[in-house]
């Protein structure tokens, strides 16, 4: 059984000792239109799972701000539009690997309550460009909506994937 991700409780793990980090981020799911369709892309990370570009707010950035940054340093796509919609998800996980490794060297939380804002970004931009030294990202691609919500990994990227597809209908 996975907590909550509930911030009275990440309070309380911290309390008595726990590794426990909060954490936020922002994400895109950019489309592009072709032909008439809408794709979206989706990035194969190279731990193997299928998601979207996302990444933690720096200071003085807005969630918007990160989206379309983390959008353009994953595949180099620099020139979006900012839908006025958000979807925000949350969850908890435990970190294995390399994160792990990483995160024991820095003194950062090996528990990790999360919650990352995603914002629908448009772009007319179809060319990908994922860098050699990605530690994170392997590829990307674009896929109509079917094939992109069953080339996602989680549940939680699947819900977000939905929003966006009924957000960018409207515009």
């Amino acid at each position: 059984m996975k907590p909550p991700v509930w911030k009275p409780l990440y309070l309380l793990f911290r309390l008595f000792g726990t590794p426990v980090s909060w954490e936020v981020s922002a994400g895109s799911v950019v489309f592009r239109e072709e032909s008439g369709q809408r794709l979206y892309l989706v990035l194969k990370y190279r731990s193997g799972h299928f998601d979207f570009p996302k990444g933690h707010i720096e200071a003085g950035e807005t969630p918007e701000q990160t989206a379309q940054r983390e959008t353009g340093e994953e595949v180099n796509i620099w020139e979006t539009e900012v839908l006025p919609f958000r979807k925000t998800i949350r969850f908890f996980y435990v970190s294995k690997g390399e994160e792990y490794d990483d995160r024991k060297r820095n003194g950062r939380g090996l528990w990790i309550f999360k919650v990352v804002h995603f914002f629908p970004l448009r772009t007319k931009q179809s060319e990908i460009s994922v860098p050699k030294d990605s530690h994170e990202n392997a590829s990307a691609e674009w896929l109509p909506y079917t094939e992109a919500r069953k080339r996602l990994t989680h549940e939680n990227a699947r819900r977000v994937l939905d929003m966006a597809e009924n957000a960018t209908s409207k515009h």
